[in-house]
């Protein structure tokens, strides 16, 4: 199997771009942010949302290193910048002091605030980053990557597609313990990336 995709590293993708986009705690900021509206157009803002973070999201994996290298930034720099920047969000969750995104008028909510920043935003971008330049360039790493990307944003449709019923199902208070639970494993995530650049940065000198 890992001849064809590295499952490793799709589970490492997968878990880490789950707890940062976290499904679940987007469920009443969806509810909110669509109130009023029909159930067909809750629908489409659904997937427009998840099309918006994809779209984003497959960009800076295709060209965040020829940006990194235009730059002049390196990975071990990447990993810290980006472990720090998880760090904040994984604060965020656990403190429940993140500022929820306002409607905008005028603007499809959909792209904005939806599908970024509140999807695709800087911790998914960088994360996503990291997990390319981390990766060797062989055919199971690039399926592997792929694979997780898209198996988020499938469940990511799925949740905001079906958040009436999640959020019936969990209550507010299942809605925020997991979101808790995803916020301490983001910040395990996040020093996990910052010793490591550290390490880099020892080793090379």
């Amino acid at each position: 199997m890992n001849s064809v995709i590295n499952t490793g590293l799709f589970s490492s993708v997968f878990v880490t771009l789950f707890v940062i986009m976290d499904p679940p705690g987007t469920v009443p900021l969806f509810i909110s942010l669509t109130a009023g509206q029909s159930r067909a157009v809750r629908k489409k803002a659904a997937w427009q949302a998840v099309l918006v973070a994809f779209g984003v999201i497959v960009v800076f994996a295709a060209f965040g290193q020829q940006i990194l290298h235009h730059l002049g930034i390196t990975l071990p720099a990447l990993q810290c910048a980006g472990g720090l920047l998880l760090l904040l969000i994984a604060l965020q969750l656990l403190t429940d002091t993140a500022e929820d995104p306002v409607q905008t008028k005028n603007v499809n909510i959909a792209f904005v605030p939806l599908g970024t920043p509140l999807l695709a935003g800087p911790g998914a971008i960088v994360a996503t980053m990291v997990f390319v330049q981390r990766a060797n360039g062989s055919l199971p790493d690039v399926v592997a990557i792929s694979a997780g990307i898209v198996a988020i944003h499938i469940v990511m449709w799925l949740t905001l597609r079906f958040s009436g019923v999640i959020m019936r199902v969990l209550g507010e208070n299942g809605v925020l313990l997991i979101t808790r639970i995803a916020g301490l494993l983001l910040s395990a995530i996040a020093v996990q990336l910052v010793a490591g650049a550290v390490r880099d940065f020892i080793k090379a000198g």
